[in-house]
């Protein structure tokens, strides 16, 4: 196969990838249109690449789509599955905006920058002052229910593959789980009803490269967002791994698209 990457790091599991330095794209345009997939392109060559060389991209677009911001994810989990998100508001910074959180949630609740990864850009709200301060750096006030609990899930998907899940358990006295901020890993009883749930999200949006984050209450799974570019920390031998899958992907020919997909299956 032809490959070109804009991802060196990204793309080291797979041989016979040509590098390209996204900024040098206009000077490989030729080599581009020739490629039989493009890997890993960053959020602005997309619609160049999508619609203007009619090249196939990995990953898919609706990946790039909805993973670009939590708003646009929340919104199309709340259609899909409404039962299976947290009690979220997402409003402007308004006085009438403030009021509506404080009625809903209380205090603390959780707020989020809308582009954001590695759990930077959450914050643990305790008061309406620490609220105004968030409000001056964030425009879009999104803000989601504290969950009673101590860890959640990273489920990552490649291709039509659940490739690996596992916990990942708040550092004492914190309320961020992510690897990155301190979160340990722990692989043990994984609940199918959360990797059922990542199944369905996958499928019905067409998203085949991204890290769940699920939480469970009670037995009960909450999508909190996946993330496009993942950590591959909790991934046992992720290097090689990641790349087989992707090399089923790109082997299949066809990228994919929503809804409609083959069954799901957790490997080896």
């Amino acid at each position: 196969m032809n490959l070109i990457s804009f991802d060196a790091f990204r793309t080291l599991g797979l041989s016979g990838v040509r590098y390209i330095k996204p900024e040098r794209m206009y000077d490989h345009l030729d080599e581009i249109r020739r490629a039989d997939w493009v890997l890993f392109p960053e959020y602005w060559q997309i619609n160049t690449l999508v619609y203007g060389l009619n090249v196939r991209i990995f990953p898919s677009l609706a990946s790039y789509h909805l993973g670009h911001n939590k708003v646009e994810q929340t919104r199309a989990f709340m259609a899909i599955c409404p039962e299976h998100v947290p009690p979220t508001e997402i409003l402007g910074g308004s006085r009438a905006s403030i009021d509506k959180v404080e009625a809903r949630f209380g205090y603390p609740f959780i707020a989020k920058r809308i582009k954001s990864s590695m759990g930077e850009g959450v914050r643990l709200i305790n008061s309406r002052e620490a609220l105004l301060d968030h409000l001056v750096e964030e425009p879009t006030l999104y803000a989601q229910q504290r969950l009673p609990i101590d860890r959640d899930l990273r489920i990552a998907v490649v291709g039509d593959e659940i490739l690996a899940a596992y916990w990942r358990i708040t550092p004492l006295g914190g309320y961020r789980s992510n690897v990155s901020q301190g979160g340990a890993v722990n692989h043990d009883a994984i609940p199918p009803a959360a990797l059922a749930l990542v199944r369905r999200l996958a499928r019905t949006l067409g998203i085949d490269h991204a890290g769940f984050d699920i939480a469970m209450v009670e037995g009960h799974p909450y999508v909190f967002e996946f993330n496009r570019l993942f950590g591959n920390q909790g991934i046992p031998d992720s290097g090689r791994r990641i790349g087989a899958a992707m090399l089923r992907v790109l082997e299949r020919g066809t990228p994919l698209e929503p809804d409609g997909q083959p069954p799901f299956g957790l490997t080896a």
